[in-house]
């Protein structure tokens, strides 16, 4: 019976956990190119219908989100595998929140003000530019006034995103022995934001079945209680 409720309490943890990230994904249902978070936990709640005694580690959901037309010049999405490179002092940031914008040097940075990334070094729209006439082609190459002035540095991580680690702001960090490799396999998109691959509905129902099964294990831990506390009674008179 001891193994019995230390599983059980195992698995209340693990449900909690599984809360948890449930209700951060719909804290982010509408935040542009948010990557749901999911729980190894959660195939375990689907294939047995209760708790792991462990629990799991949580990975990122990178799959595609629907792309949202803005119409603004520096709002770019990418459809299909890949990251905009965002240059930071302790080393470059991955993101696909492509909403971007001129610093006052002219500098294409993302809504923290950092740099973007180009492949032959920095995205600059010269001096007395008009931001409107900024069009960035479908291999993201970066024309004002129809002259070239660079093109987006897009990387992926073959069988490796499993391994990004988010730092906020829609970025992702890759760990040192982690190299990003060069890609034309993306579609660049001007006008356009990735919206977030959340699923309200399905995260919903995994939030009715988390909190069941919450309820079943607290009931089966009551019930423990309850039977101990008659046993107690008996034994002392």
């Amino acid at each position: 019976m001891a193994d019995a409720g230390a599983q059980v309490r195992a698995s209340l943890k693990a449900l909690t956990r599984e809360f948890d990230i449930i209700a951060h994904n719909l804290a982010n249902v509408s935040t542009t190119a948010y990557k749901r978070r999911c729980n190894a936990f959660s195939s375990v709640l689907a294939e047995q219908g209760a708790g792991d005694s462990q629990g799991g580690a949580s990975s990122i959901d990178f799959s595609q989100g629907n792309l949202v037309e803005t119409r603004r010049t520096l709002d770019v999405a990418l459809y299909g595998k890949g990251f905009f490179v965002v240059e930071t002092p302790d080393g470059p940031l991955y993101t696909r929140h492509g909403v971007f914008r001129a610093n006052q040097n002219g500098q294409i940075v993302d809504s923290e003000g950092r740099a973007l990334a180009g492949t032959a070094g920095p995205l600059v729209i010269p001096a007395g530019s008009d931001v409107s006439q900024v069009t960035v082609s479908l291999d993201g190459r970066i024309n004002v006034d129809g002259s070239l002035v660079g093109q987006f540095r897009i990387v992926r991580f073959p069988d490796k995103e499993d391994l990004l680690e988010p730092v906020g702001f829609g970025c992702y960090r890759a760990p040192e022995d982690v190299r990003p490799q060069e890609t034309e396999e993306v579609v660049v998109k001007q006008g356009y934001q990735e919206a977030s691959n959340v699923q309200m509905i399905d995260e919903l129902v995994g939030m009715i079945k988390v909190s069941r099964m919450y309820e079943a294990n607290m009931k089966f831990l009551n019930s423990r209680k309850d039977t101990t506390s008659s046993v107690i009674g008996v034994a002392m008179g």
